[in-house]
């Protein structure tokens, strides 16, 4: 890592000084401004609803909605910072907010809320919006746990009576489910800008990414047991190809045609496999995910943040609060087929889930999906905590990862020339850590 930095980090890096400053006022008139992320036209009569009850018992403080594309909204915040036109709360994904704290993006939460608030959340979640040195950076929303969807009928083609549990039996499954029928067992991405899935599976094999000083740990027995799985996985033809240059969207298009016996996804994504694959929808069952020895599975999570150029911190803290309550968190999870991150909603949302009597197959499937989901999350954390720079880990440990599969380098190689490569990184942006 030399010293020069790339034009997006400098934008970044401006962006937060901006953001850190004290602005005037982010919009003109008495409205708090809330942007959120793709969930608008579906989610339309819920937000009306919600904002028009919020209406009434603040009639000085109505709230704006802005939803926007998920690819565009670290552009047009940092737009909007330049413009000091920032948000009073935003919708976030965990790295995205943790490097934004990092610079001083974020307000801390901590002064803003009450004990009794903080014990409305699942702990898990709650702690996983808690930065060590930016303190409480957002409030927990929803939640997304992922299951094994499995072909039922290629598992019979190949003669496996019931589907992987944990990481150490997949290479004795893909093996049989390639020489039994020809398709591919499972698929996870390695193409760096995509999904998690892949940090998130080391994490479960026993690897500790980073120590308390935010080097590499990885470079360890347990990393390169794991990284010469994958490699051998790979290697073996028993992953699709796909998985070095396509992300994670390509597993559920395998599935879809009947050439995957295992896509590890979101109940919420069954209704999507039942419009457009019908026939590999009634063959599908919803088995519990896979995971490490230990059972942990991860929960993946959505948050609301304050940006420190609000001027309306405490009343957009308040209105966080309302947005996440039980009632209304219920009611969103419900349509939207995700979990709460209230600990009374989801009690709610199983109590219903285990009433509920579907009168169609393709209902009892997504049912089945969705219990199994709030199930689930009983042994479910975030296992790739969203610190600053954890973006720019997955991108060099996936990119060795792609040249081991691809045998340029071998997978100890891989390892250490991440480690190289990250505590590069790291030395430069925490030279005192």
């Amino acid at each position: 890592m030399t010293g020069v930095w790339t034009r997006r980090q400098l934008l970044l890096a401006a962006a937060a000084t901006s953001l850190a400053a004290c602005g005037r006022p982010t919009t003109s008139g008495q409205e708090l401004d809330l942007w959120t992320l793709q969930l608008a036209p579906k989610f339309n009569p819920y937000f009306a609803d919600l904002l028009a009850e919020w209406k009434r018992s603040h009639p000085r403080l109505p709230v704006r909605w802005t939803d926007l594309p998920w690819g565009s909204v670290e552009r047009k915040l940092l737009a909007a910072v330049f413009a000091r036109t920032a948000p009073d709360l935003v919708n976030l994904n965990p790295p995205f907010a943790a490097n934004l704290a990092s610079k001083g993006g974020l307000s801390d939460l901590s002064p803003l809320l009450s004990k009794e608030v903080e014990q409305r959340y699942l702990p898990s979640v709650w702690q996983a919006c808690r930065d060590d040195d930016a303190g409480q950076i957002a409030i927990p929303w929803y939640l997304t746990v992922r299951l094994s969807l499995v072909n039922r009928s290629l598992l019979e083609q190949a003669g496996i009576a019931s589907p992987p549990r944990y990481w150490s039996e997949i290479p004795d499954f893909a093996r049989r489910l390639r020489d039994k029928t020809g398709r591919y067992g499972l698929f996870v991405t390695v193409v760096p800008d995509d999904s998690a899935e892949m940090l998130e599976t080391l994490v479960q094999m026993g690897v500790t990414l980073l120590d308390d000083r935010r080097r590499a740990a990885f470079d360890s027995p347990a990393g390169r047991r794991a990284f010469r799985y994958w490699t051998d996985l790979y290697r073996a033809g028993l992953l699709p190809r796909e998985v070095v240059s396509q992300g994670q969207r390509r597993a559920i298009e395998l599935f879809q045609s009947g050439d995957l016996a295992l896509a590890a996804t979101g109940a919420e994504f069954l209704r999507s496999i039942q419009t457009n694959a019908p026939g590999v929808a009634a063959v599908t069952e919803p088995h519990p995910p896979l995971t490490g020895s230990d059972g942990t599975a991860n929960v993946a999570l959505m948050t609301l943040a304050v940006p420190r150029q609000s001027q309306r911190r405490a009343e957009a803290v308040d209105f966080a609060a309302y947005l996440t309550n039980a009632a209304n968190q219920t009611r969103f999870a419900t349509e939207a087929r995700v979990l709460p991150s209230s600990k009374q909603a989801l009690v709610t949302i199983r109590q219903a889930l285990e009433r509920e009597q579907p009168t169609t197959a393709a209902a009892a499937q997504i049912r089945s999906a969705r219990l199994l989901s709030a199930k689930t999350l009983e042994q479910a954390r975030v296992l790739v905590p969203a610190l600053p720079g954890i973006k720019r880990l997955q991108k060099i440990l996936y990119t060795q990862l792609q040249k081991a599969m691809l045998e340029q380098i071998s997978s100890d190689q891989a390892v250490v020339s991440a480690a190289k490569e990250w505590n590069q990184y790291a030395t430069s942006r925490w030279p005192d850590a």
